[in-house]
């Protein structure tokens, strides 16, 4: 099984800003072709991989009647698809489809890897993103950079000692002015 990562950083390359608020993500105005390259890129195709902080986020908004309202093809994938959590926390986790986990993230990683499956993709989980990578664990990562600069706040890979070299294996752009690049 591949492990690949989908996450939104700004120009800066910060993955949050200093309040920990992650709106900068959706750039203002309306991108048809953004949207729908969002909504074709929430395929059902992978198990998805959270920490505890996105999971608690993603599990209040995709199962409402607002978000199956707003992105109802997102909003069925998102509740359909396997998902895995890590978390020392939760003592359960509610949402349609979900395995919680309490281990070390690499090596509950490493150890879903060597499954069959259709692959696992992380959303968000910025820790999570930081020991996989430190422990190179990541096949592919898509990275959407969005045109604003934020000045401070947390780097989606924060603590990693490793620098691992990563090959751009595609990119696009978008009106809204937002670059999508691929990297294994």
């Amino acid at each position: 099984m591949k492990l690949g990562m989908f996450n939104t950083v700004s120009l800066d390359g910060y993955f949050t800003d200093a309040s920990n608020d992650m709106s900068f993500a959706k750039p203002p105005g309306h991108d048809p072709e953004h949207a729908e390259f969002i909504s074709s890129n929430a395929s059902g195709e992978s198990a998805l991989v959270f920490g505890r902080v996105t999971y608690d986020m993603m599990a209040s908004f995709w199962p409402t009647d607002m978000a199956c309202k707003m992105m109802p093809d997102v909003a069925k994938v998102m509740n359909e698809s396997r998902k895995y959590v890590f978390s020392r926390t939760l003592k359960k986790a509610d949402w349609n489809n979900t395995v919680l986990l309490s281990g070390d993230p690499a090596s509950e990683i490493a150890r879903l890897k060597r499954e069959d499956g259709p692959g696992l993709t992380v959303l968000g989980s910025g820790q999570i993103c930081a020991q996989l990578m430190q422990s190179g664990l990541f096949d592919e990562i898509g990275l959407m950079v969005v045109p604003v600069v934020l000045g401070s706040g947390r780097s989606l890979f924060a603590g990693v000692t490793a620098r691992p070299r990563l090959k751009l294996v595609k990119t696009r752009s978008f009106q809204n002015g937002s670059v999508y690049s691929v990297y294994n």
